[in-house]
């Protein structure tokens, strides 16, 4: 594949005079013939495109939609098509159609945002719930993109013009109003009119309306139709609390250090309710009178990582550690502590990519997120989960010295000191993460602990480098500016930061040998000293 082109085996000779989108081709053989056209072409081939879907405009990338330019079928057909015997005898041009192929399905996921904001988007039937009170959506007509013809259009249009108006089509609802009417009256107000027992062999639980009315799902699919089911994940955080009195949790093996020296925990297993069958299960039961009442089964959980396990990935030492410190008492603590103890003993096996966000997933209220101080849009706010930044840095420093591939951080806009500059990352679900990759041999176990002041977090594996930090001079340094913030809620007075630029550069060393250095360059802001004025 060559640009937005794929290349094979090429053709016979290709009669003079003929062209692929004004490219001429002629009088040569298939190999010069690909060549010439592939030359004409140039730049044109990986471009960007620029579509319309009605009103909406929209700009897609070739690769992203597996637009390709099929160069070697291409001049074959036209090796293929000779000129008919009047131009044979009185000469005269040819123009060849070139053959380019899409990828319909990643089509249809790059326009998915144009498609969604068209002025008459059809509406899919639903029920959800507003507390325990079914609320009906009826399904409505509308205009959706009409892949096939897109397909189409793009392929006869690109390379050609720009600004390409794809086709769309008038998609017709497949559940009437009755049908959706009829959901509420038999199956969304019996669900949540009384709790539902679960009966197990490790104890009862009870199902709340409010569990019930999280995890019934009563939403049509992209075809329009409606299928009723339970989502287990959604009821599983739903029952949280009457789970966890009866489960029994399996635990990882891990390594913890014993009278000064590290050693490997075994791993133990769990049983846990089968949460999969119940969400099944539970259909049958959600159109009952009271009382309700459904049996579950308890299944047995292994540990995802045994002690042989840590072993044979190398995980036998600590590589690195890194603590930072806090003030005691802050409600930004509590989140601190509650992603360290998310994140305590996760493993990293080699050619990994250890994600932050993807690790915690959602951490809000129902995770036991507190809200606390965090920097949104340039000033200091209160938000659930504030303070995951200085948790996040310290991951991002133990990393760092462990001597890991940095896939992805963000630091601050603003310097704090309490952390290194340069070296540290903040981070905001689900738009802004952390991401590391473990490119060594061997598994890395991430390892934290914590204090009424202070988060650690220390990785285990086998030791490949000593990691240090030389820091370049602060320079192009700013002062801050005063704002006041006149009579505005949740208002939180800061000091001004200075801002200024710094280079990092990390230092690998080997057996008292520098091997390589990565360097790392940021810009900080200087912090306004916001004035809450009253």
């Amino acid at each position: 594949m060559l640009g937005g082109a794929t290349v094979a085996g090429a053709s016979a000779g290709v009669p003079a005079g003929t062209r692929v989108l004004g490219v001429d081709i002629g009088g040569r053989d298939g190999p010069a013939a690909t060549e010439a056209l592939l030359a004409g072409l140039g730049d044109r081939l990986a471009k960007p495109v620029s579509v319309k879907v009605a009103t909406k405009s929209a700009v897609i990338d070739p690769g992203d939609v597996g637009l390709l330019l099929d160069a070697s079928a291409t001049v074959d057909r036209a090796a293929k098509g000779w000129p008919n015997p009047f131009r044979v005898l009185f000469g005269g041009d040819r123009d060849v159609e070139p053959v380019v192929s899409v990828d319909t399905g990643r089509l249809d996921a790059a326009l998915a945002k144009p498609a969604r904001e068209l002025g008459h988007a059809a509406k899919p039937a639903a029920v959800t719930f507003a507390g325990l009170t079914p609320k009906p959506t009826y399904p409505v007509a509308g205009d959706v993109l009409d892949t096939a013809g897109a397909a189409e259009a793009l392929r006869s249009g690109w390379l050609r013009r720009d600004g390409i108006a794809l086709p769309t089509k008038v998609q017709k609802p497949q559940t009437t109003a009755a049908e959706v009417n009829r959901l509420v009256a038999e199956l969304a107000r019996p669900a949540v009119a009384a709790p539902i027992t679960v009966t197990t062999t490790a104890g009862n639980l009870t199902i709340t309306p409010k569990a019930i009315a999280k995890s019934l799902v009563i939403v049509a699919d992209k075809n329009g139709r409606i299928t009723p089911r339970v989502d287990e994940k959604k009821l599983r955080s739903a029952m949280r609390a009457e789970l966890a009195a009866i489960e029994v949790e399996p635990h990882d093996a891990a390594v913890r250090m014993s009278n000064g020296e590290p050693r490997i925990v075994a791993s133990t297993g769990g049983k846990l309710v089968d949460t999969a069958r119940l969400s099944r299960d539970l259909l049958g039961v959600l159109t009952r009178a009271a009382p309700r009442t459904v049996s579950a089964s308890m299944i047995t959980v292994t540990a995802k990582t045994g002690a042989s396990d840590l072993a044979d990935l190398g995980i036998v030492a600590p590589t690195s550690t890194f603590t930072t410190h806090f003030i005691g008492g802050q409600d930004r603590n509590k989140n601190i502590i509650q992603v360290a103890k998310e994140v305590d003993g996760a493993i990293v096996k080699p050619g990994q990519t250890f994600s932050l966000n993807g690790y915690t997933g959602p951490r809000g209220y129902a995770e036991g997120y507190v809200d606390a101080p965090v920097v949104m849009d340039g000033k200091l706010v209160n938000a659930v989960g504030g303070g995951i930044s200085q948790f996040t840095t310290t991951l991002f420093n133990a990393m760092y010295y462990a001597g890991l591939e940095d896939v992805f951080h963000k630091p601050h806009s603003y310097y704090f000191s309490r952390y290194p500059s340069v070296i540290e990352s903040t981070i905001f679900y689900p738009s802004l993460d952390m991401k590391f990759r473990n490119d060594s041999p061997h598994g890395v176990l991430i390892d934290t602990s914590y204090t009424e002041d202070s988060i650690t977090v220390t990785m285990w594996s086998t030791k490949r480098y000593n990691v240090t930090t030389e820091w370049g001079p602060k320079r192009d340094v700013t002062t801050p500016s005063v704002v006041h913030l006149a009579g505005k809620p949740g208002c939180i007075a800061t000091k001004g930061i200075e801002g200024f630029t710094q280079d990092a550069w990390r230092v690998f060393g080997q057996g008292g040998v520098e091997v390589k250095r990565e360097k790392f360059s940021h810009r900080y802001e200087a912090e306004p000293r916001f004035v809450c004025d009253r």
